[in-house]
């Protein structure tokens, strides 16, 4: 674990930037996904979802597309959509999580 991150059951560690009630528009983390593995297949009702991949490489799946990304790209992934992601580097793949409105925990639907 680095720097005050939490593993997931999504398969991923997280590191919140900001999350709180007093931004209730907003929320940004990090996600760090080790080499070889894939999240977990979810949903985030009524949030909208933006990737900013800053390290790594890996494969986005939005609703059953897959999409290649690498450093600086972004995906934008509506409410209710199917995503996950899979590194497919040999170094650990980090992406920028941008919520709107912010992120909670309730809204995580998992589709596994």
């Amino acid at each position: 674990m680095k720097n005050n991150e939490i593993w997931t059951e999504e398969r991923c560690f997280i590191k919140e930037l900001l999350n709180t009630s007093e931004s209730p528009n907003v929320s940004l983390a990090i996600a760090r996904v080790e080499p070889g593995v894939t999240t977990q297949l979810h949903a985030l009702s009524g949030i909208r979802e933006t990737y900013i991949i800053r390290k790594g490489n890996g494969i986005v799946e939005v609703d059953g597309s897959e999409i290649p990304v690498g450093f600086n790209d972004r995906v934008f992934i509506e409410e209710n959509i199917p995503q996950r992601i899979s590194n497919v580097g040999n170094e650990d793949l980090e992406f920028y999580c941008l919520c709107t409105p912010r992120f909670r925990p309730e809204n995580y639907r998992n589709l596994e």
